[in-house]
């Protein structure tokens, strides 16, 4: 009889702290998801840390919108797109997780800025703070200060990039070919001018108003 009170006992100690072991995961499960929900809410920071064959993507990878743009930082119908537009796609889209963003290259010849300033692009993604740049060129383009090399190269270490990695990558003009890839796919894939979209598959061209672009979302989303 005491043998069997004392494996009861037992018993009832390992229930005991397989309760608590249950209980301590569970928390420190839900601790970590929330602290993911927390750093992971802007869409910029999702962006910094997610790609898409290689270009910088903004949002829910598993988003069921693909929206590519092709760009020029020098354009000023792109400026007006960032500044107009962008942020109504950002707030209604991108962060609810309908919409994911990708940023392509499309220098026109025409612009001088714009071929340098695409390739500080590509060497700010390999620090992860291509969003923070883009956002620092087209804000500037809409102040009227031109994204001059000068310019880059004092924008990156104002946002906190590695001064020196990036002056290298921007003067060897290592990116430059990446940068030319991406006009030639925009070009293949009907591009004629920038800004330029594919809204999973779907051309549209120009800044259009923001009912433009929610109308071809809208379709998208509905199947």
């Amino acid at each position: 009889m005491k043998k069997k009170n004392t494996d009861q006992q037992m018993m009832g100690w390992i229930a005991t702290i397989l309760g608590i072991i249950v209980i301590v995961a569970a928390y420190t499960a839900g601790f970590n998801v929330a602290k993911l929900s927390m750093t992971d809410g802007g869409q910029k920071a999702v962006g910094n840390a997610q790609a898409l064959n290689g270009a910088p993507l903004q949002g829910d990878p598993n988003a069921p919108v693909l929206m590519e743009e092709w760009s020029d930082f020098e354009c000023p119908f792109c400026a007006r797109f960032y500044s107009q537009t962008l942020p109504q796609i950002e707030e209604q889209y991108i962060k609810t997780g309908k919409v994911k963003l990708v940023y392509k290259n499309f220098p026109l010849s025409f612009h001088a800025t714009a071929q340098k300033a695409a390739e500080a692009g590509k060497c700010a993604f390999e620090q992860g703070k291509f969003w923070e740049l883009h956002n620092k060129i087209f804000d500037s383009n809409v102040a009227g200060v031109k994204a001059t090399v000068d310019n880059l190269k004092a924008w990156a270490r104002e946002l906190g990039m590695d001064g020196a990695k990036f002056d290298d990558c921007l003067d060897s003009g290592r990116t430059a070919a990446a940068v030319q890839a991406e006009l030639q796919e925009g070009q293949q894939q009907g591009i004629r001018g920038t800004p330029g979209f594919l809204i999973n598959g779907q051309l549209v061209s120009g800044a259009q108003p923001f009912t433009a672009f929610q109308q071809v979302i809208e379709a998208k989303l509905a199947g």
